[in-house]
């Protein structure tokens, strides 16, 4: 998919804002893929307690739909919800979510390089008080990095995003997802 296809699909009425508000989408998304997964009776009778504990309020939203390319892997796609979080009016994120499985997948993608971001939310504080780095790799222009949920060690959550600032944006610039093993 074409970044302008991403962007296109991102796109709202909304203002472009500093980048802070494209960190406080990712982190909320984050955010999402904890509560969804540990706390499913903010969500089991609808979603507002589940868009409060996010925090972004109406830059979130439920879709009907997500490009192909913000879809989970083909296995964790039953009883799937869909979000879009616009950041700006050229970059944001989409949340999956499963009704059915304990898992979330967040794509990010837009004009704004999200490199800088992804890094200044993964080493912020309130992630590294909720999550623990297991391991990193670095393949080509990409960096993978494994954490493990400090409250429930069941949770892990990969994220992949370009290596350095300034790379390419006419793809997914963050993939992350969370999954929670139900067997030991």
């Amino acid at each position: 998919m074409t970044v302008s296809l991403i962007i296109a699909a991102l796109a709202s009425s909304v203002p472009a804002t500093p980048q802070g508000e494209i960190e406080k989408g990712l982190a909320g998304a984050l955010r999402g893929c904890e509560e969804w997964i540990l706390n499913p009776a903010s969500w089991v009778n609808g979603p507002k307690p589940f868009v409060e504990t996010v925090g972004l309020g109406n830059k979130m939203g439920l879709v009907d739909q997500i490009p192909d390319v913000s879809l989970p892997p083909k296995g964790l796609r039953r009883g799937s919800h869909y979000w879009r979080i616009n950041s700006t009016e050229s970059a944001g994120y989409f949340l999956v979510v499963s009704d059915q499985l304990p898992m979330c997948h967040i794509t990010g993608g837009g004009s704004d390089d999200l490199q800088p971001v992804v890094e200044g939310v993964l080493a912020s504080q309130p992630f590294l008080d909720r999550w623990h780095l297991i391991s990193s790799a670095k393949k080509d222009d990409m960096v993978t990095r494994t954490y493990r949920n400090r409250a429930e060690s069941k949770l892990s959550l990969i994220v992949s995003d370009a290596s350095k600032a300034g790379q390419r944006r006419d793809r997914v610039q963050v993939l992350a997802t969370a999954t929670f093993a139900l067997k030991n």
